[in-house]
């Protein structure tokens, strides 16, 4: 290829010398068609690469970046690898030694990027946060599940709190931010949304909304200020809408393989905390860093957190199951014709009586299902211990080896019991608690003493011994006060006189 100094001599050759283009291609040793392409054309000349260069770094690792990029093609659209991402693997899984702008270059010749140009804003810190809902799918116990993940950033130091929950729901949404205040250890003085149903129950035009009750009640708990993005604007809600695509990207590829929420949400809190050690572009300091300097400007947060649940009366039925959401709970039968109150928090459900919550799940979000609890039922089965195998409450009950052993034992005709004295031995569960009762059935069958007086005597034994006992550690704490015995007279005489014991008596 010529340089744009040599173009320039055969054109002045050409147009001021008039030499024509034969005369020129052997005066300075060029083929006629480059002296064509110099005289038509007075631009900086252009190279073309014809054949590909080899590159010693990332010749080795090109075919394991075209299988994530082809595996990325059947994953969902936006938890597929960035070069970002691509770049991180290499390094963690092939010890790659290249820099990261070199893997970018690869990758943007295999897939072409688009980035989005925002305004920049600056920020104040403590004084704004934003928060929405994203959605990422995860094999849950081997299945391909949809996820969702609420996202919280603080605007000045850029940290990120993320949490996965099975819903969008109301209480979710409570419980994700009180999880993220608590992430911050503290409350932002105004937080950004998008116009979701969840806070806002009408839009008006402007930025005059109409709350959802509710959500006030959230707001005035935490006493932050809301702020709500206009319609069809979501680059008002920059930082959260990065966020939700940074933890699709980054924390869900490739698609993480987990048996529960809980397990799900230990592993984005990990991710998390090595977030904390990245530099956001435009600041000097790490995330972590920034978040030091905002947390002493953030709101306190308040003594008690505000009760993330959603409340509804309900009645039992003739099964003392109450209903909620399309599934049925069970509740204790003592309480079957009682005005109750389901209490629903993401992970559990409550049915209160009053003040006093007689029943607790774990919150099922299939549909159509009954939960119950052995325990609901304990009264009536000890009536009607004939309904034992069949009764639905056992059978959905997963029941303990200790307990599985007792029941053996006690079948057996030498102890002459059966399933009527193993309820009264689980009835016992109700008044002494659970694990005192699988203690003294363990220590009743390692002294082959099987039979249900046996298990109340060593409860009722262990349950004296724990109220009687005194440590030494809390005799240090007690504080005898010795007597006055100088007031000894003063003491006798207001026996005699003052209606105390006399001396004649």
């Amino acid at each position: 290829m010529i340089q744009v100094e040599e173009k320039e001599t055969i054109r002045r050759l050409y147009f001021n010398q008039r030499h024509s283009i034969r005369e020129i291609a052997k005066e300075r040793g060029h083929s006629r068609k480059t002296v064509r392409k110099a005289v038509s054309d007075a631009s900086v000349p252009e190279y073309h690469l014809n054949k590909t260069r080899p590159s010693p770094i990332m010749d080795p690792f090109k075919a394991i970046i075209g299988q994530w990029l082809e595996e990325d093609k059947s994953q969902p659209p936006k938890q597929r690898h960035t070069a970002h991402r691509v770049y991180t693997r290499l390094v963690s899984e092939y010890n790659f030694s290249g820099c990261e702008r070199t893997v970018r270059q690869y990758v943007s010749r295999l897939k072409p990027t688009f980035r989005e140009i925002y305004i920049p804003l600056e920020f104040d810190p403590g004084s704004d946060a934003q928060c929405d809902w994203g959605e990422a799918m995860v094999y849950m116990k081997d299945k391909l599940v949809p996820v969702q993940v609420l996202c919280m950033k603080l605007s000045y130091s850029g940290k990120p709190f993320v949490e996965a929950f099975p819903t969008q729901r109301q209480e979710a949404f409570f419980e994700g931010q009180h999880q993220a205040f608590s992430w911050f250890q503290g409350v932002p003085a105004r937080i950004g949304y998008d116009n979701l149903t969840l806070a806002v129950q009408k839009v008006f035009r402007g930025r005059n909304r109409q709350e959802q009750q509710a959500f006030i009640a959230f707001r005035s708990h935490y006493l932050f200020e809301s702020h709500f993005a206009m319609p069809h604007h979501p680059q008002e809600q920059g930082r959260v809408e990065s966020l939700v695509g940074y933890m699709r990207r980054n924390y869900f590829v490739p698609v993480p393989r987990v048996d529960s929420f809980e397990e799900l949400n230990c592993m984005l809190l990990s991710r998390l905390r090595e977030d904390d050690r990245r530099t956001v572009e435009g600041k000097d300091i790490s995330i972590g860093e920034a978040w030091e300097q905002e947390k002493a400007k953030l709101m306190t947060l308040p003594l008690l957190p505000h009760r993330c649940c959603v409340t509804n009366p309900v009645k039992a039925n003739h099964l003392s199951l109450i209903n909620f959401d399309g599934n049925h709970y069970s509740i204790p039968v003592e309480y079957g014709i009682s005005r109750l109150t389901v209490q629903a928090y993401v992970w559990r459900v409550e049915v209160a009586c009053g003040d006093r919550v007689i029943a607790t799940h774990e919150r099922c979000y299939r549909k159509g299902q009954d939960i119950l609890d052995i325990y609901h039922y304990l009264p009536l089965l000890i009536q009607r211990p004939g309904a034992f195998p069949y009764a639905k409450p056992v059978r959905q009950w997963q029941m303990p080896a200790v307990y599985r052993e007792f029941l053996t034992a006690l079948s057996q005709p030498a102890n002459g019991g059966g399933v009527r004295e193993f309820l009264q031995v689980l009835a016992l569960g109700r008044i002494y608690g659970l694990e005192n009762v699988e203690q003294a059935m363990r220590q009743a069958l390692s002294e082959n003493i099987v039979n249900a007086e046996r298990v109340r005597q060593l409860v009722n034994r262990e349950s004296y011994n724990a109220r009687m006992t005194v440590t030494q550690d809390n005799l240090y704490q007690v504080k005898v006060i010795l007597p006055d015995l100088g007031r000894f007279d003063e003491l006798r005489l207001v026996g005699v006189t003052g209606g105390g014991i006399s001396n004649e008596q």
